[in-house]
């Protein structure tokens, strides 16, 4: 397991393996996502939106905006 320190600054430096197998270097971006109260996973966001284009293929049916409208109200309303 790799750890870090976290100095008076509330800083750490990420350890070299885990930069190389996140592939980040400095300037990129990371997320912390919180999974359950006290355990979080830590993400490289140092991708483009641009590269989920096309990874989900065509919806089987178009929907319109007038529907997704419907179905949010649906939703909003059942939530209450």
């Amino acid at each position: 397991m790799t750890t870090a320190t976290i100095t008076s600054k509330g800083q750490i430096t990420i350890p070299a393996d885990v930069r190389h197998a996140l592939a980040v270097d400095a300037g990129d971006r990371v997320e912390f996502v919180q999974i359950e109260p006290g355990q979080f996973l830590f993400v490289a966001a140092n991708r483009s939106v641009t590269e989920l284009k096309g990874m989900f293929g065509k919806p089987a049916k178009p929907v319109s905006i007038e529907e997704m409208n419907r179905a949010i109200a649906e939703r909003g309303a059942a939530a209450r």
